[in-house]
């Protein structure tokens, strides 16, 4: 049970902080277009990297060219996504009104959602490369640990994505709405320039 709870706390620890996948999610929740399906891609994505870190796929290591390729092809991405929200920061004068929200087919939101998941390094450096570290650790109840892990990832994911109806007041002012897509392009190209330091 110990090991079930350091791989729950540990899953915590890393996916809380807001990054590229944890802000789509948030957005998803405030216009409340399919947060079922984006949660559950997120979920279902976290847990099948988290499989891959702790059974071995920590390798990767071992080909640093690998690594950079998908270093640099991340940090391209995550700075045209931050292009984008620094574009709608400054162009978009909607408020968050429920009847003007446009509607995006399920298609082109799960496709940004799978591409901020599994094109995004950081989420290979932390939930595969990092989990399959400390999963070492726990060779004696792997099982365990990764089902804490995956299970961190499931409660987070739904709850980010059904708690931010919440903020909705919030968001009902243009400017707040503002104020978040700057946030995501300034956090987008914060991702990026970490990763280039690595």
């Amino acid at each position: 049970m110990s090991n079930f709870i350091y791989g729950l706390s540990t899953g915590f620890s890393l996916i809380v902080g807001l990054g590229a996948q944890n802000a789509f999610v948030l957005k998803q929740g405030l216009t409340r277009q399919y947060i079922f399906w984006v949660c559950l891609v997120c979920a279902l994505s976290d847990c099948l990297l988290l499989y891959i870190g702790v059974t071995g796929f920590s390798q990767l290591q071992n080909f640093p060219n690998v690594l950079l390729a998908v270093k640099y092809f991340g940090v391209a991405f995550l700075l045209a996504y931050g292009v984008r929200s620094f574009y709608l920061a400054y162009a978009d004068q909607s408020a968050l009104n429920p009847s003007d929200i446009q509607k995006n087919s399920l298609l082109k939101v799960l496709g940004l959602c799978l591409a901020l998941t599994w094109l995004n390094p950081h989420v290979y450096l932390d939930t595969v490369l990092l989990m399959g570290a400390i999963a070492l650790q726990f060779h004696d109840n792997l099982i365990a640990f990764t089902l804490g892990a995956m299970l961190a990832s499931w409660i987070f994911f739904f709850l980010l994505g059904y708690g931010a109806r919440y903020l909705r007041p919030f968001f009902a002012s243009a400017k707040a709405w503002k104020v978040l897509n700057f946030c995501i392009g300034l956090l987008m190209w914060a991702i990026a320039l970490r990763l280039l330091l690595l």
